[in-house]
């Protein structure tokens, strides 16, 4: 399996496994292991690979039937997403809306209907950083568990729009937001919460 698995990321365009880790959206010792049969993959990771390699889910697993499958997506470098607005320097990581999307970025591996980008500016989220472009799902919900110790872009009820690492408070209902260069935001109140898919340079 895995010798067919390495076959097919080859003859989608792929020259080495690490590249193809990375438009997949994959841990690369993971999706490494898989190519060359250290560890075994489940059907949901044999799916995701017939699918951007092009090939069927059955020749992929047993070496049976056809090898062509539905031709793969085209690749996220492909497809575009709005840019909506930028992330300040400053104490507060300040995200500026938009009206309308300013301009459109080439989209990362795993972008949806929904996934929107901001550009960051100055070195609010590290020295690294600056001119780097933030993906997210623009889907507003309230903070849910899976958001927790993870780095997502927040709505707070005095109307700012921050990206901050979401930690929970001991204060019912309210939590601490955290960020490498500054200050942490203690014991406020999160309207909503998207997770960062991505942080990419521009």
């Amino acid at each position: 399996m895995h010798q067919r698995l390495a076959a097919a990321r080859k003859d989608a365009g792929y020259p080495t496994g690490a590249a193809a880790a990375e438009a997949l959206g994959v841990k690369q010792p993971t999706y490494l292991g898989h190519e060359n049969g250290s560890r075994g993959f489940k059907k949901a990771n044999a799916e995701l690979y017939a699918r951007k390699f092009g090939v069927s889910l059955e020749w992929l697993l047993t070496g049976k039937g056809a090898r062509g499958g539905k031709a793969a997506p085209a690749a996220a470098a492909e497809r575009q997403v709005p840019l909506v607005g930028y992330v300040g320097a400053g104490a507060a990581t300040h995200f500026f809306p938009h009206d309308a999307p300013i301009d459109e970025v080439s989209a990362p591996t795993g972008s949806t209907a929904s996934t929107v980008a901001v550009e960051i500016r100055g070195e609010s989220l590290g020295t690294f950083f600056d001119r780097w472009l933030v993906f997210y799902d623009d889907v507003r919900r309230p903070v849910t568990p899976d958001l927790i110790n993870k780095l997502c872009v927040v709505g707070l009820d005095d109307g700012r729009i921050l990206i901050k690492k979401i930690q929970k408070s001991k204060a019912r209902g309210l939590f601490h937001l955290l960020s490498q260069t500054e200050p942490p935001i203690l014991d406020v109140a999160i309207e909503w919460a998207a997770r960062v898919k991505n942080l990419v340079p521009r």
